[in-house]
């Protein structure tokens, strides 16, 4: 399981480990470069290639456990996490049963992407001051929750990053979104999308995009009418409870379909 830019594993993200967790499923998450407990500087990601290096290590590490083996797999990622999840798909064709992939980031919503010449400048200011927090953008914590008190206690959280972007991260960021958005039609995964229509963050119609273009024999997609970027905590609980509802049936069952891997 990937989390997202500027959030951890625990706090908001790690309701759905526990739901699924209680469910039967074995879930594995880690805190990303720059996140949470990992090293780094907070919230800078100069080159996520090197994350799914480390997300394709630890992974790899639970599937060499030997009380897993033999189990389907899957991968969850949310946001940036729903990106990595893509990329590790590409490194790794047939290493995974499925994607759970919530308001994936295959592309940076034009609503919170700097407007022109901005990103010119700041590629330019980028090359000698990377790490600087100074990319002109709303918070994305509050684009992403609906619920008031829920924004509340996402702010309580101490591990949550909230600076302004760093100019390294925002522009491998941009490089890796274009990417994905140009390989759309080279995912051939399994997988479920899920979206907000009202997502400000990261654009639904990318993940309608993805859902048609994609060679995937089996895939999903899931628009909730009305709903925002945190799909899985700053909804009601109403709606976090259909959102929970389509991931748990979509995964018992391919469970239910999947024969013993070697």
């Amino acid at each position: 399981m990937v989390h997202g830019y500027g959030n951890d594993v625990t706090w908001t993200f790690q309701m759905t480990p526990i739901f699924l967790a209680r469910h039967g499923f074995a879930c594995f998450a880690f805190d990303l470069e720059g996140h949470g407990r990992s090293q780094g500087l907070r919230a800078f990601v100069p080159d996520v290639d090197l994350v799914v290096d480390d997300a394709i290590d630890y992974f790899d590490s639970v599937k060499d456990d030997p009380q897993f083996r033999g189990l389907p797999r899957f991968l969850y990622g949310e946001s940036m996490g729903g990106a990595i999840c893509l990329l590790i798909h590409f490194r790794d064709p047939t290493g995974y049963q499925g994607a759970i992939l919530v308001a994936p980031m295959c592309k940076i919503s034009d609503k919170v992407r700097p407007a022109w010449p901005i990103p010119q400048v700041l590629s330019l200011v980028a090359r000698i001051m990377p790490t600087l927090p100074i990319v002109p953008t709303a918070d994305i914590m509050k684009k992403s929750v609906r619920v008031e008190a829920k924004k509340a206690v996402a702010e309580m959280n101490p591990m949550r990053y909230r600076g302004k972007p760093r100019l390294g991260t925002v522009l491998d960021l941009l490089r890796v979104t274009d990417y994905l958005n140009r390989r759309l039609g080279d995912v051939r995964i399994p997988f479920i999308v899920l979206h907000g229509s009202e997502d400000a963050v990261t654009d639904p119609d990318v993940s309608r995009a993805l859902y048609e273009a994609a060679q995937s024999d089996d895939k999903a997609i899931r628009i909730y009418d009305g709903m925002m970027h945190s799909l899985l905590f700053g909804e009601t609980e109403e709606n976090i409870e259909i959102v929970r509802r389509d991931i748990l049936s979509w995964l018992e069952e391919r469970c239910n379909h999947t024969v013993d891997i070697e």
